[in-house]
C-alpha cells in the first residue's frame, strides 16, 4: 500500500509564503506522476500542480507564476512552494500519486489558511 505523508500547512497572511512537502513510501517518480490538489468546502477537488517523471511540470492557471512544484528524488519527496498567497488559496491540500496503471493514491491532506 502506497503511503503519502504531507506536511507544511498552516496559517499565513495574504502575500506570504508556505512550502508543503509530501514524502511517498515508494519512489513516486518511477511509479507514475505526483502532484498536488486542493479542495475548498463545498467545492470539487482541483489540480494545483503536477510533476512528471521526466521533470515536466504543469500548473493550474490560478497558481501559475506563484507556486512552484519541485522534487527531491533521493528522498521520494515532492514540494509545493506557494508564494504571494491569496485568500482564495485557502483549502485543504492533498498530495496525489497516480500510477502508470491509473490507480490514485492520496495523502490525508493538510490545511492551508490565508488570512486577508
Amino acid at each position: 500500500q502506497v503511503q503519502l505523508a504531507e506536511s507544511g500547512g498552516g496559517l499565513v497572511q495574504a502575500g506570504g509564503s508556505l512550502t508543503l512537502s509530501c514524502t511517498a513510501s515508494i519512489n513516486p517518480f518511477t511509479t507514475g506522476f505526483i502532484g498536488w490538489y486542493r479542495q475548498c468546502p463545498g467545492s470539487e477537488r482541483e489540480l494545483v500542480a503536477v510533476i512528471y517523471s521526466g521533470g515536466t511540470k504543469k500548473y493550474a492557471d490560478s497558481v501559475q507564476g506563484r507556486f512552484i512544484i519541485s522534487r527531491e528524488v533521493a528522498e521520494n519527496t515532492v514540494y509545493l512552494q506557494m508564494n504571494a498567497l491569496k485568500s482564495e488559496d485557502t483549502a485543504v491540500y492533498y498530495c496525489n500519486l497516480r500510477s502508470w496503471g491509473g490507480a490514485d493514491f492520496w495523502g490525508p491532506g493538510t490545511q492551508v489558511t490565508v488570512s486577508s
